[in-house]
């Protein structure tokens, strides 16, 4: 099994979605049952409008947090990142949208997971450590074969 110290900023291979849809910037913590990434909020960013990062960016940024995670975990193990889609959303709340140069912080912490479906809770949190916006989603691997 493969190693490598945390934080990690070169996270493209870990995660199948790319520039300009990648709306996670590093890998900070994880575990078999979470996984916390950053983003760096940037003018260039598709959801980057008036000064702020928008709802759906936040929202994409929950699911590839959960995608950075099983892409790690992958990797950890030798495979490539698979892909993945977001079965369901619920119970989501955003509670204030982080401005231009903010680095944002989304905690996912794996509820349940079966046959490559993944049901996480996720919190995000902004500089100052409040709490920004949360949620539950379910996400499925694809099967590729």
């Amino acid at each position: 099994m493969k190693t490598i110290n945390l934080p990690l900023t070169n996270i493209e291979h870990l995660i199948p979605q790319k520039k300009p849809f990648e709306m996670v910037s590093a890998l900070l913590e994880f575990s078999e049952t979470s996984v916390v990434s950053s983003l760096k909020i940037k003018e260039e960013n598709i959801f980057f409008k008036d000064n702020l990062f928008l709802e759906p960016g936040l929202i994409e940024n929950m699911a590839q947090t959960v995608a950075l995670h099983t892409g790690y975990d992958y990797f950890l193990k030798g495979k490539p990142a698979p892909t993945g889609y977001i079965g369901s959303i619920k119970k989501i709340e955003i509670f204030s949208l982080p401005k231009l140069n903010e680095t944002i912080t989304t905690k996912a912490e794996i509820l349940h997971e079966f046959m490559g479906v993944t049901m996480v809770k996720i919190e995000v949190f902004n500089a100052k450590k409040e709490k920004i916006a949360s949620g539950e989603m379910k996400t499925v691997i694809a099967n590729d074969e």
